[in-house]
């Protein structure tokens, strides 16, 4: 099996619950470090000026070994530090959260903060797409023109069985393909080309990388 890091998501997700006749929005958003996930957390306060908090939490690093959280004006420990725990329950990181409430009126009471703020990033997750991290090889092969369509066909079907990814062919004077191959998987690679082309196709094995893989 690759080695496996914690995931992120792909995209930016909006969602919106009301408990008690307050208004919770969360926005959760991948980010590449704190500095951006600071960028973000300003753009919604800026957005959302006229709410009475905008409660924030945060996991970055390839690791998840750092996070911050923040109650922004809600009682010590309801906000902030419940949504962190979201993320890590989740397995995230290089992801922030930002929970906007429009209080509605009533006082929810310490576990009533803790359960809406838990909830509204829940939810939020569970509309969001997953994107998978690994430790992964490159390996490139130059195939000739006459028999890419078929070595293309070829790798497509061996990445699924793998758990490896292909990336778009480059054509020049061959046509180039690119994968990202579990360490223990090139081995295999090599046979298999070797033994879809009687030996010819030689692979070029190159760096690792922790590599973004989307989940199906």
């Amino acid at each position: 099996m690759p080695a496996r890091y914690p995931s992120t998501i792909a995209e930016p997700v909006e969602h919106e619950i009301t408990i008690t006749k307050s208004r919770f929005i969360t926005t959760v958003a991948p980010v590449t470090s704190v500095a951006d996930a600071d960028r973000l957390i300003a753009e919604v306060r800026r957005r959302r000026w006229d709410a009475r908090h905008n409660c924030t939490a945060m996991v970055t690093g390839v690791l998840g070994d750092q996070a911050r959280s923040s109650d922004d004006g809600e009682p010590s420990g309801t906000a902030g530090v419940p949504m962190l725990e979201v993320l890590r329950r989740r397995g995230l990181t290089d992801v922030v959260a930002v929970v906007t409430r429009y209080f509605g009126g009533v006082k929810l009471g310490t576990g009533g903060l803790v359960r809406a703020y838990s909830t509204s990033v829940s939810e939020a997750l569970d509309r969001s797409s997953l994107v998978q991290r690994r430790a992964l090889t490159r390996v490139t092969v130059d195939v000739p023109h006459a028999d890419a369509g078929r070595i293309d066909n070829v790798l497509r079907d061996w990445v699924r069985h793998h758990e490896a990814t292909l990336g778009d062919p480059v054509y020049g004077a061959a046509a180039t393909f690119e994968l990202w191959v579990p360490q223990e998987a090139i081995a295999p690679l090599r046979a298999d080309l070797a033994a879809q082309s009687g030996g010819v196709l030689d692979p070029v094995v190159g760096e690792e990388r922790v590599v973004d893989v989307r989940a199906p």
